[in-house]
C-alpha cells in the first residue's frame, strides 16, 4: 500500500539524514493525515493518496513557474528536486498515443462530432484515464481532435 511505502521511505530518509526527501515526505504525510481527518478515516486508500500527491505536484509545478519567471532559479531548482521525489510515488503516466487511442474509442462510443460534445467526451474519458494522465494534456488532445477531424 502506498501509505506504508511513503512512511517507510520517510523513516529511511530520516536515518540517511536526507533532509530534502525527509521534508518532502513529512509534508506529504501531514497532508495525507489532514485529508484522512477531513474524511473521518484512519487511512486514505491508494487512489486518495495519489490525489494528495497530484495536488502537491501541481503546487510544485506552479511554484517552479513562478520562481522561474521571477528570476529565482535556485528556488526553482529546489522545487524541481521536490517534484521529482513526489513523482516517484505516482503511477506510470499513460503515453500520448494511448490517450489518443482512448479518445478515438470514446468518440466512437459517444458519437461526438464537435466542440459541443467535449464535456460528454471528457466525462467518458475521465473514468478510463483517472490518475494515469495529466487532465490538461487530455483536455488539449480532446480539443485538438474535435477541431481537426480524423
Amino acid at each position: 500500500m502506498l501509505t506504508e511505502k511513503i512512511f517507510n521511505d520517510y523513516k529511511e530518509a530520516m536515518k540517511a539524514r536526507d533532509s530534502l526527501k525527509s521534508s518532502v515526505l513529512s509534508f506529504l504525510r501531514a497532508d495525507m493525515l489532514n485529508q484522512a481527518t477531513a474524511k473521518k478515516k484512519d487511512k486514505l486508500d491508494d487512489s486518495e493518496v495519489v490525489a494528495v500527491i497530484k495536488k502537491q505536484v501541481k503546487q510544485r509545478q506552479d511554484s517552479i513557474q513562478q520562481f522561474t519567471s521571477g528570476g529565482r532559479l535556485e528556488a526553482a531548482e529546489k522545487e524541481q528536486k521536490e517534484l521529482e521525489i513526489l513523482k516517484g510515488y505516482l503511477p506510470e503516466e499513460m503515453s500520448e498515443e494511448k490517450i489518443k487511442a482512448l479518445i478515438e474509442e470514446a468518440i466512437a462510443a459517444t458519437g461526438a462530432s464537435g466542440m459541443k460534445d467535449m464535456g460528454r467526451l471528457m466525462k467518458e474519458l475521465t473514468g478510463k484515464i483517472a490518475g494515469q494522465a495529466d487532465g490538461k494534456l487530455v483536455s488539449d488532445l480532446v480539443r485538438q481532435r474535435l477541431t481537426t477531424p480524423a
